[in-house]
């Protein structure tokens, strides 16, 4: 009843209806409305479907930080090597900064592809290499002379905690880049002035 098409339809149809009784449409005035009706549907744009409701950055951010706190509690569990444990503690730390709230977690909700590479080493990297080494950890067990899966998961700590310093500092420069346009507005303000 609502749809586009009908109401275009129908505002013509209105118009053959005053066609009709100013007396241009003749005999043949049902035929006239009714055309009007199915020109006005044909004309009128199509229904858009409504965009999907996704969830907003702040609302993604918090489900992460919840997820952060589920990781948190495997790695406790786990038992990993003093090595491997000191490596996931530097990561937790980083991890930790960039999810805390307030202004760093507010820039991180308006930057997708940060809040991507933190959903993604917390969600899916870190399980993995946690996961990982323990099931190889029981088969080097199986046959020894291999190279310890230890190596591997410090390897990977490691190159996590880089990419996290890395998405740390495009988060800085992000700001120092906010900071310097500001000055030059005030600058470019005074002079004005």
């Amino acid at each position: 009843m609502e749809s586009r098409k009908n109401i275009a339809g129908s505002a013509c149809g209105l118009v053959g209806l005053v066609l009709t009784f100013t007396g241009v449409a003749g005999p043949y005035w049902p035929v006239v409305v009714a055309g009007l009706y199915g020109a006005g549907a044909l004309i009128a744009p199509p229904e858009r479907p409504p965009l999907p409701d996704f969830p907003d950055p702040s609302a993604q951010l918090e489900e992460l930080r919840e997820d952060f706190e589920r990781l948190r509690g495997y790695l406790r569990e786990v038992g990993l090597p003093p090595v491997a444990a000191a490596g996931a503690e530097r990561l937790d730390e980083v991890l930790a900064a960039l999810l805390d709230p307030g202004w760093a977690a507010e820039l991180l909700a308006q930057d997708p592809e940060s809040l991507h590479v933190l959903a993604r080493t917390v969600r899916r990297d870190v399980p993995e290499a946690v996961d990982t080494f323990n099931r190889t950890r029981w088969w080097t067990r199986l046959a020894p002379g291999q190279q310890p899966p230890e190596h591997h998961l410090e390897r990977q700590l490691a190159l996590l905690h880089e990419e996290l310093l890395r998405t740390a500092d495009a988060l800085r420069e992000t700001e120092a880049r906010r900071q310097e346009s500001h000055t030059r507005y005030l600058e470019d303000r005074g002079q004005a002035g």
